[in-house]
């Protein structure tokens, strides 16, 4: 079962950001997920919330800045490692970074909320751009987002995402061609989820895990990666 850091080293780091993604990789995971969105000028950047008021000095939605304009944004507000300021990263700066590395990646497109026109096509046209196809893996709430993914590139990896009350099974993930399910933790439990998916040949990644019980569960049940907050305690319970 691999190990993914959840916005890069997520307890070490602000999230979704370079510094972030530099320690997931000196941490040893075994692949990195975070979040990609539009701004007022087109540009693809990684960040969560559709806000950045929780993570940077600024208020505003992301859509609403150019991406000048949010270069001058301190993007580590819980100032919890050095720098003090951090930018907000783009895709291209964050792909060139994880190039370098054989770790998984994973790009959730962040359309459940504002409808980014484009975000799809412009982000699969990135990756193709580093030639990082086969490492990474599209996935979405939205899932007219993977759609759009798999009509323009029906070669790209996608998977998707559930949450709350809904729960997606294999037999939708096999019918739409996704390669995974992302349930989350509670999801995970649903009895006979995680043995179906592998039935209908689609693996399952799970998010977000943080504690001891629920990662030996899925060990035990053959999940195929989980995606976690502290990278150094959850490699330790795999060893």
């Amino acid at each position: 079962m691999e190990i993914w850091g959840h916005r890069g080293a997520y307890h070490y780091a602000p999230e979704n950001t370079i510094y972030s993604f530099e320690k997931a990789i000196e941490l040893g995971a075994d692949g990195i997920e975070f979040d990609v969105q539009l701004t007022k000028d087109g540009e693809v950047v990684v960040i969560h919330d559709e806000k950045i008021d929780r993570v940077s000095n600024g208020t505003g939605l992301v859509k609403d800045y150019t991406l000048s304009e949010l270069k001058k944004i301190n993007f580590n507000k819980r100032g919890i490692s050095e720098p003090y300021f951090m930018e907000i990263p783009t895709l291209e700066e964050v792909l060139q970074l994880l190039a370098t590395t054989g770790l998984s990646i994973n790009i959730e497109l962040k359309t459940g909320i504002v409808y980014y026109d484009g975000l799809e096509r412009k982000t699969v046209d990135i990756v193709n751009k580093y030639g990082l196809s086969e490492r990474v893996l599209y996935s979405s709430f939205n899932h007219y987002s993977i759609q759009k993914v798999k009509e323009y590139d029906p070669t790209a990896k996608t998977a998707l995402l559930c949450g709350g009350g809904i729960i997606v099974t294999g037999e939708q993930c096999e019918k739409v061609g996704a390669a995974a399910l992302h349930p989350s933790v509670q999801q995970m439990r649903y009895p006979g989820l995680i043995e179906d998916s592998h039935k209908h040949g689609v693996k399952v990644h799970v998010w977000t895990v943080e504690d001891e019980d629920d990662f030996a569960y899925a060990k035990e049940h053959g999940v195929d990666a989980v995606f976690v907050n502290d990278i150094t305690k959850f490699k330790g319970y795999a060893k």
